[in-house]
């Protein structure tokens, strides 16, 4: 089935006559009366156990699980309460003290400061790198590291990652590659097909779509898959709830249209700001002036809705936008059916999320200057978008 159909039946039978044809709220229960289905502790719990308790698994998680797999090309899916759950629970999962992680230098602030911070008490060490550049990569294994992790396109600047490129190198070392893709969504990037063993998604964003659920998953093999729920989702207890899994199947439905629709306002949402003298530089990776175009049509089929902008003047300019917007709303996260647009200062996110220094610091300032304005296109009408757009600028 084409990524259209399977958004609205992968993981779903057929409706036998008189029930309903849209997936229900089913189980919104936390335990079950089944005294035989599994032993006291999940140690014994098995892919073939039926439910007993939600933090290890229910009906409505499971179809999101399998179609969220379906769409991703993996055999099955883990999800969890929030994007960050997930990744917690895949690194954890991955990583002990004494091992070495090597994952982009630009990424989700939160990751950043997880590996930064956290897994470095726990005895993990890190190297963050530009993974933009596979050689960087190459050079920065060591004998010890257990995963590498990439985000393409990267939050906030949108840089790409060339996904078959890394995974070739990562596995020729014998080790494994995660991906998060949130921001191209199955429907542009599939890297378990390029290479990758694990893809990561924010389902909060564009797979929810309406900026009303928490939640995250991990696609892969079945047996790796299968670890994770008995080890980091059962004992770490980033359970998602039922009825936000509901929710995002709902969002998932209509994933591909919103999809379409999101690359074609932000095409030409790039397009205004290419031409606005205020602007600095425009970062979209379906426009021909991004770096890494040519990357982007071997690897997305959709572009996305982000775009990414600097200017001379960013603080004050940023005031300006979010006191004269009137359809973008000035806020943070990304993907919703509504336009965003939200202001990361430089030197900010550099000293509390990246810790980048010497070579790394000046390119990213080199594509960001001051500070990049992270604008999600959303699905309101492109004239609108542009005419609040241009008044907010003025």
């Amino acid at each position: 089935m084409k990524p259209a159909t399977l958004a609205l039946h992968a993981g779903q039978p057929a409706p036998a006559l008189g029930q309903p044809v849209s997936p229900s709220l089913i189980a919104a229960t936390s335990f079950y009366s089944l005294p035989d289905a599994v032993g006291f502790s999940a140690t014994d719990l098995t892919d073939a156990a039926p439910p007993i308790y939600t933090r290890w698994g229910n009906p409505t998680l499971s179809l999101l699980e399998h179609r969220l797999a379906a769409l991703e090309g993996g055999e099955a899916a883990v999800v969890f309460a929030s994007g960050m759950a997930a990744l917690a629970a895949l690194f954890l999962h991955k990583l002990q003290a004494g091992g070495h992680l090597v994952l982009s230098n630009v990424c989700y602030a939160g990751l950043a400061e997880l590996v930064h911070n956290l897994l470095a008490r726990y005895g993990v060490s890190a190297t963050a790198v530009d993974t933009s550049d596979p050689q960087q990569v190459a050079h920065a294994l060591r004998p010890e590291t257990r995963l590498v992790h990439v985000e393409t396109p990267g939050n906030p600047i949108l840089r790409l990652a060339d996904i078959r490129a890394i995974a070739a190198v990562v596995h020729a070392h014998g080790t494994e590659l995660s991906v998060d893709s949130t921001m191209a969504t199955p429907i542009a990037t599939k890297p378990l097909d390029l290479g990758a063993d694990y893809v990561v998604h924010s389902l909060t964003k564009y797979a929810c779509g309406h900026g009303d659920a928490l939640g995250g998953a991990v696609i892969g093999a079945a047996a790796t898959t299968s670890a994770l729920r008995r080890e980091s989702l059962i004992h770490l207890g980033g359970a998602m709830s039922p009825f936000a899994a509901w929710l995002i199947l709902r969002g998932l439905e209509t994933l591909p249209a919103r999809m379409a629709l999101h690359q074609t306002n932000a095409a030409k949402v790039t397009a205004f700001l290419e031409g606005h003298k205020r602007v600095r530089h425009v970062y979209w990776p379906g426009a021909a002036s991004h770096p890494q175009h040519e990357l982007a049509k071997r690897q997305m089929h959709n572009f996305s809705g982000m775009v990414a902008f600097s200017a001379e003047d960013g603080p004050a300019l940023a005031r300006q936008l979010a006191e004269r917007l009137r359809v973008f709303s000035y806020a943070v996260s990304l993907g919703k059916t509504q336009s965003l647009i939200f202001y990361i200062p430089t030197d900010d996110i550099l000293r509390t999320s990246f810790h980048l220094q010497g070579r790394a610091e000046a390119d990213y300032r080199a594509w960001t200057g001051d500070g990049t304005f992270r604008i999600s296109v959303g699905l309101e009408d492109s004239e609108d978008l542009i005419a609040d757009l241009a008044q907010a600028l003025a």
